[in-house]
């Protein structure tokens, strides 16, 4: 079986108020296989601008990929994914639950409300920064998203 074509650049929205796990995500990404750009806002009313390229982000890049935090001041994730999926432009791109919550309700809802999947973070730095390679590696080599 062929490879699936990667896009020359993929583009990963990461919504996280922790500046210190967004910092770990990035050198992650860094070390990719896959030409990436990374960016970073610190809460989900940001993001929701960021996506519907509201003022201040009318030249923002539409991501092949958003990882998003739970909890999160102003609008946290719940909110976030409930926006994205009512949303018929947005509600294609793919979400994963990236959060230190290891909460069901939480996974439920997450799920209820379409995330794609729900990972925990994990506390080890060097696990942490396994998890978003494997992220990438997985939605960027292995599954084939809409353009």
């Amino acid at each position: 079986m062929a490879p699936l074509p990667i896009p020359e650049v993929v583009s990963i929205l990461l919504v996280d108020d922790s500046l210190g796990d967004a910092r770990l995500a990035r050198e992650a990404l860094r070390e990719s296989k896959v030409d990436n750009a990374m960016y970073h806002l610190t809460d989900g009313a940001q993001a929701l601008a960021f996506l519907r390229r509201e003022p201040g982000y009318e030249e923002a890049t539409r991501p092949d990929l958003i990882l998003l935090d739970l909890n999160m001041p102003r609008m946290d994730g719940r909110e976030v994914l409930a926006e994205l999926k009512r949303d018929a432009d947005l509600r294609r791109i793919p979400v994963v639950i990236l959060t230190c919550s290891d909460d069901e309700h939480d996974i439920r809802l997450s799920y209820d409300l379409q995330a794609n999947c729900f990972i925990t973070k994990p506390i080890d730095m060097n696990q942490f920064i396994k998890v978003v390679s494997s992220i990438e590696d997985f939605w960027f080599s292995i599954v084939r998203l809409p353009k």
